[in-house]
């Protein structure tokens, strides 16, 4: 097998994934290529890369969410590879084909394994197949309410209600008795028609307080699968994830082995290769089942470095190449506990109603072992409504979990954010729980604890942090605008006009 030409990768994406996947890029010596939409012209991501490319727009459908802009935008640049991220058309069949038939390389799965796991109904019936435990359930073509009802009756209330194409806690509804069946169908139905344009829906069993826990699988292109060790991401808002952590608690190594070799059993069934995510619920007697499969990169990846040492990015870089895997499944370490939590521009006293407008304080802990902070923003950036609102997440590792969840608190008194309202509060006070403490974990956490960690305070206004902003400066923080200018272009440029002597020449303008 010849090793492709991976030397300028684009990344789809925007925000802190950008950012977090470009700094592995430069390490390995690549070019980074950004895409923008008009508002984003100055975000951190834009301003961190060696190129830019204006997708115009200000809409995630004009922009990020256009393939053919996309696609343009690389052959504009000379990117040989698009790495997509997470969330927008990183799931998205189509975008890897239309990158495979631009003779470009995606950094992520191929399009018939995210084609098998797009829909969850599908994908229930192929891991019924391959063995991997499923949840009773019903997950056929036929969508009249009687099916439902009847599948409903056959595996006994509660039951769950999902979107067969959506994903984010979107089109999923929890029926108690059978009186609240039809409504609650009906209304599951039309919010999965308008947010993934596909009403399809698929029933199984509510498993009660449930944890949830996904493993990390890792695939090359010479039939080499493996596990990296597994996540607890059962602090959910929702059915979003909130906090993460490495490994999870309590998981016994026979329980890992069996949930990992499940997991890969997963992946070889679809032909996988790259990053993906197998999740599962696990019940209190130890038994679990498979819930999805998420073919990319995900959000909570950085737990899983600190745990094993290992950088996924690279990874991915590495197998689009051509390499196999560095790693036997004997050789994956798993030292110590890492905790991540999602730091989000949200109003939680307001129903975690995302907010808007300019950072005007933004002060990261200061670094040290065992701290590590993925941000996509920088003081004085605005916090538009257009785009998901997470700024960043912040992750601590320690020799133990205690350790890790006392570093990370450290690491949240010494945040500051000011200009718009965070999560930053609501998530101190989820990891300073006694329960939290005492890792009695599952997806009711937060709403059995809602009143102890939603407490309702007065937060100073935008004047305040403006004063505070200007009484902390000059600040060792390097400016948002220090970073090198990076070359910006538009599709339909040439990219020879960007070869590595004019690189070299043009950032040192």
């Amino acid at each position: 097998m010849s090793t492709p030409e991976l030397t300028t990768l684009l990344i789809a994406n925007r925000g802190e994934i950008a950012c977090r996947i470009m700094r592995t890029a430069k390490n390995m010596g690549l070019t980074t290529v950004a895409v923008h939409s008009a508002i984003d012209r100055d975000a951190r991501h834009s301003r961190e890369a060696d190129l830019c490319v204006d997708l115009g727009g200000s809409k995630a459908a004009d922009s990020y969410l256009a393939i053919d802009r996309l696609i343009e935008a690389a052959r504009a640049s000379g990117a040989h590879a698009i790495h997509p991220g997470y969330g927008f058309l990183s799931e998205n069949a189509d975008f890897a084909r239309a990158i495979e038939n631009a003779g470009l390389i995606f950094l992520g799965p191929p399009a018939s394994a995210i084609d098998a796991m797009g829909s969850k109904s599908a994908a229930k019936a192929l891991m019924e197949q391959a063995g991997v435990p499923l949840v009773p359930g019903y997950h056929g073509e036929a969508q009249d309410i009687e099916t439902f009802r009847a599948a409903a009756e056959r595996i006994g209330y509660p039951v769950l209600l999902k979107a067969t194409a959506g994903g984010g806690g979107k089109g999923m509804k929890v029926v108690e008795h059978t009186g609240e069946l039809a409504e609650a169908l009906a209304s599951a139905q039309r919010e999965a028609l308008s947010s993934f344009g596909d009403a399809r829906m698929l029933v199984e069993k509510y498993v009660l307080t449930p944890r949830h826990v996904e493993i990390q699988v890792f695939a090359d292109r010479h039939g080499h699968c493996l596990y990296l060790n597994e996540r607890d991401c059962s602090i959910q808002r929702r059915h979003q994830k909130v906090v993460e952590e490495a490994p999870a608690p309590g998981l016994t190594a026979s329980l890992r082995k069996a949930m990992g070799e499940a997991a890969v059993k997963a992946a070889q069934a679809i032909g996988y290769v790259g990053a993906g995510t197998v999740e599962f619920l696990l019940d209190a007697r130890g038994e679990f089942f498979f819930m999805e499969m998420n073919t990319r990169l995900q959000v909570e990846h950085p737990v899983t470095e600190y745990i094993t040492g290992l950088d996924l990015v690279e990874w991915q870089i590495r197998v689009a190449r051509g390499e196999s895997l560095p790693i036997t499944q004997e050789q994956v370490p798993l030292t110590g506990h890492a905790i991540e939590v999602r730091l989000y521009a949200e109003d939680p006293a307001n129903d975690f109603l995302p907010a808007t407008g300019t950072l005007e304080l933004y002060r990261e802990p200061a670094p040290g072992p065992g701290r590590r902070v993925d941000s996509g923003v920088a003081e004085g950036d605005s916090i538009s409504p257009f785009y998901d609102p997470m700024l960043g997440k912040l992750i601590a590792w320690g020799e133990d979990r205690e350790q890790a969840r006392l570093r990370l608190l450290t690491m949240l008194d010494e945040f500051a954010v000011g200009g718009v309202r965070t999560n930053l509060a609501f998530l101190r006070r989820i990891i300073a729980h006694p329960a939290f403490a005492a890792a009695q974990l599952d997806t009711g956490f937060i709403p059995r604890y809602q009143a102890q960690l939603l407490p309702q305070t007065d937060e100073p206004d935008e004047t305040f942090w403006q004063a505070a902003a200007e009484a902390s400066r000059p600040s060792a923080r390097p400016s948002r605008h220090a970073s090198i200018t990076p070359i910006r272009i538009r599709p339909g440029q040439p990219a020879a006009a960007f070869a590595p002597d004019c690189l070299r020449r043009r950032m040192c303008d």
